[in-house]
């Protein structure tokens, strides 16, 4: 079975997703999942992993409903407050909502480069771990530090890297986010999603060459085990239609046996995801 460990649903709102830039147009429309349905389909996937894009309760509560009204939408990443006081009630209340898999923050939108090593964000965690939810990592250079102290104080937290930590592909920048993923992937704990690329290079004129080193870096290091992919759907479309997302990836795989492209394309984010 296959499965895009990564993608995203949202009810366009000018003022909530500001993020969105007037340099990403393709992006300021809605994208519900009858929209992904049949890409998914035309791509011979089978189901899906919704990620949260807005930081609320309502946004985990949409994804949620979404998830139970389309059982393409195998499981929910959403959000919620790891630094809020009464965490460890909020995921005792999430508990009965089993198609929530793991949670997220949009760390890379944190100016504190400590964010991640604070000791209300590390609480938060801590009960993470307790409840059985996942994290997704969603991070910039300025966090990496913070990050590997993140992870090294909790042993027993299942991590997830999302787009391979974001490097500069565009300007080829290499060696710190090199150093940086062997010293993640040394922690047996954290997995890594393969998505996000296209926006990463130059929008208009990458080629697939460009993600050669940094796909490369990513499989020896994490091994066939620890590795999924994701479209990052719709944002991918800044960059690439979903065709070609897959083909990024699909172009780097010529020395992975069959078992271990299964495993790429679908078990592995069956088995990290608890699906």
């Amino acid at each position: 079975m296959r499965i895009d460990a990564h993608q995203h649903f949202w009810q366009y709102d000018s003022v909530r997703d500001n993020w969105i830039t007037s340099k990403m147009k393709v992006l300021q429309q809605d994208y519900l999942p009858l929209d992904l349905k049949f890409i998914l389909e035309k791509n011979d996937f089978d189901g899906c992993i919704a990620v949260q894009a807005d930081q609320s309760d309502d946004e985990t509560k949409f994804l949620v409903q979404q998830a139970k009204d389309y059982p393409f939408i195998k499981g929910v990443v959403g959000w919620v407050d790891l630094r809020a006081t009464d965490i460890d009630e909020q995921l005792h209340q999430y508990q009965d909502e089993k198609l929530i898999k793991g949670f997220r923050h949009i760390v890379e939108g944190e100016e504190d480069p400590d964010f991640l090593k604070r000791d209300g964000f590390l609480k938060g965690v801590e009960a993470l771990t307790k409840y059985g939810y996942t994290y997704d990592l969603l991070i910039r250079p300025r966090h990496y530090a913070a990050a590997l102290a993140c992870i090294g104080a909790n042993p027993n937290q299942t991590f997830i890297l999302d787009h391979i930590a974001k490097p500069e592909i565009k300007s080829k920048a290499f060696e710190e986010w090199a150093l940086f993923i062997e010293d993640l992937a040394a922690f047996s704990n954290v997995n890594c999603k393969v998505s996000g690329l296209a926006t990463e290079a130059d929008w208009k004129y990458w080629r697939l060459d460009d993600f050669s080193q940094y796909l490369g870096h990513v499989f020896q290091s994490f091994g066939k085990e620890r590795i999924m992919y994701g479209s990052d759907w719709p944002v991918c479309l800044l960059a690439a239609s979903y065709e070609e997302s897959v083909a990024i990836v699909e172009s780097k795989l010529e020395s992975f046996t069959e078992t271990e492209k299964e495993a790429f394309w679908g078990a592995n984010a069956f088995k990290i995801y608890n699906l």
